[in-house]
């Protein structure tokens, strides 16, 4: 038996531009950043993905070639198609991929002109070190959200592989595919 299709409004199809706006100007460190938050509304919140599409987008699009973000427009897809229609599902790409671009690009540009011409400033200097433990706030949140933190199933072997590969990162010179790799054979295996 399937479940009905959503039905969702134009103050739907809103909401969620308006809040990838939002977070579009949250995300230092990329759009993973903020996934933990996009996993909240779209997911807790608002019911309109399962929880395996969620999850199975990031997964998708991190083991893709090219840009991680990509994962933003799996998730408009997958709402669109809870909508029962292409069309909504093409919409739902537009709306999630640009809330998540257009705002942090924009102010990414500028502050970066800026940034280059006053990189001497201490002002300067004291952000990009201040923002180092924001962006591994960030990014550790979305670790604990896909490791499966809130599942009930135990996961400490995808927390002994992730810890295992910040201390191989942290110490050696090995190049970050290997442990790509290295965990996808892992997950392939049953073993995370």
């Amino acid at each position: 038996m399937t479940a009905a299709p959503l039905v969702l409004g134009w103050h739907d199809w809103l909401s969620l531009f308006v809040h990838f706006l939002m977070l579009s100007l949250m995300q230092f460190g990329g759009a993973i950043s903020v996934s933990a938050d996009m996993q909240r509304f779209l997911v807790e919140d608002k019911g309109w993905l399962a929880q395996s599409q969620f999850s199975d987008a990031i997964a998708l699009a991190q083991a893709a070639p090219g840009p991680n973000v990509l994962f933003v427009a799996l998730m408009g897809w997958h709402l669109g198609m809870n909508t029962g229609s292409l069309g909504a599902a093409l919409g739902g790409v537009a709306l999630t991929m640009a809330g998540i671009l257009l705002p942090s690009s924009i102010l990414n540009y500028h502050i970066a002109q800026w940034g280059h011409r006053n990189r001497e400033l201490r002002a300067v200097r004291a952000f990009r070190l201040g923002m180092a433990p924001i962006v591994i706030g960030m990014l550790l949140a979305t670790s604990w959200l896909l490791a499966g933190a809130g599942s009930g199933k135990s996961s400490w072997p995808a927390w002994l592989l992730a810890l295992l590969s910040c201390l191989l990162i942290w110490r050696t010179r090995l190049h970050l595919l290997w442990m790509l790799g290295a965990g996808a054979l892992l997950g392939a295996l049953g073993f995370v």
